[in-house]
């Protein structure tokens, strides 16, 4: 892509997972019997992977198919992040429609994130157990980045629609053995890593919204600790920001970096669903996204947010400042209008 004052590469599209999560703002925002909502996961429900079997059948080839594709078609590659927020979004219409006509898709991506959780208790991107961590350290190695081991967001996402879909760490194996994970690798800082958003802030947003859907105390010292971490790295202006050299590998703590719309609503997505809806430092975040809204009723965001490969090269999503925003504008106002003030959602 080349214009006047810049030229970039497109690596990908992304029109499943930007639908998905378009999804949640919008039915965040007007409800889960919207009419764009609905149309939107009537695009998605096709797009469910039935039938091929993928790289990832090695290692599990008695697991049936059922994830999303990141792209409008890549059946040999699912992903469990897209897969988990497209039945969260399913899900979230079918409580309030009372319908059934998304329950297969549903079932058919749980029981493939459920397959596909990794023997350490976490999930991974595409693929499962990739964890023979030494073929990082060989020459050419693919920017360090040759596997695809469980990470700490997306294990957080399948936490997250398990836990949606009505599971705790009480009832289920795989949701106490994910949150036992993220206990482990939380950071003593308090934070979490992201490896698909940048960075920290994204992770910790991630884990948040699993470990309250999931069950875990709002007083558990986990989520007391990120919580703290994300009120200590607030901005004056209200917002939040992270720069990529967050990445680095000799990471020793946080640094202050310019606010953006989308970090700043993954940090009050995470501390609203931590039970800090009231907390004077989420109305400040609030008024950080009101101030710097656009007049077009969006918002701009000139710095990249997501991680294509760490310390090598990293993405906007164009959509990141309008969807995110507005979904954690919507969960403001409508936690704020509610008794329990609760997010009883995955996300």
């Amino acid at each position: 892509m080349i214009g006047e004052h810049e030229a970039y590469c497109q690596p990908c599209v992304s029109p499943v997972w930007d639908t998905a999560l378009a999804c949640h703002a919008v039915i965040e925002a007007s409800g889960a019997d919207s009419a764009e909502a609905k149309q939107a996961l009537d695009w998605l429900k096709p797009r469910q992977v039935l039938d091929v079997k993928g790289d990832w059948a090695v290692k599990r080839p008695e697991v049936r198919p059922g994830g999303w594709a990141f792209q409008y078609n890549n059946d040999y590659y699912p992903d469990l992040d897209d897969t988990a927020v497209v039945v969260m979004a399913m899900d979230r219409s079918r409580r309030q429609s009372g319908s059934h006509e998304y329950d297969t898709a549903i079932a058919r991506g749980r029981e493939w994130i459920e397959g596909m959780q990794s023997r350490d208790g976490g999930w991974a991107a595409f693929d499962v157990d990739n964890l023979e961590y030494y073929l990082n350290n060989i020459p050419f190695s693919d920017h360090g980045a040759l596997l695809d081991p469980p990470t700490e967001d997306v294990t957080a996402r399948c936490i997250s629609m398990l836990a949606q879909l009505g599971e705790t760490a009480r009832t289920s194996k795989a949701v106490a053995d994910g949150v036992a994970y993220l206990r482990r690798t939380q950071l003593a800082e308090g934070s979490w890593y992201g490896r698909w958003g940048l960075n920290y802030v994204y992770g910790t947003w991630s884990v948040l919204c699993a470990l309250n859907v999931a069950g875990v105390d709002h007083q558990d010292p986990m989520i007391r600790k990120a919580v703290d971490w994300l009120l200590s790295i607030q901005n004056k202006e209200g917002g939040w920001g992270e720069d990529a050299v967050s990445y680095r590998l000799d990471y020793r703590g946080f640094e202050p970096a310019p606010s953006t719309s989308s970090q700043t609503a993954w940090a009050l997505l995470g501390l609203m669903a931590a039970g800090e809806v009231g907390n004077p430092a989420v109305a400040r975040g609030v008024g950080y996204l009101k101030a710097t809204q656009t007049e077009k009723g969006l918002w701009d965001e000139a710095r990249y947010t997501a991680t294509g490969f760490p310390r090598v090269f990293y993405l906007r999503y164009h959509g990141y400042s309008k969807f995110f925003p507005l979904w954690a504008l919507a969960r403001y106002r409508n936690l704020s209008s509610t008794n329990s003030r609760v997010v009883g959602v995955g996300m």
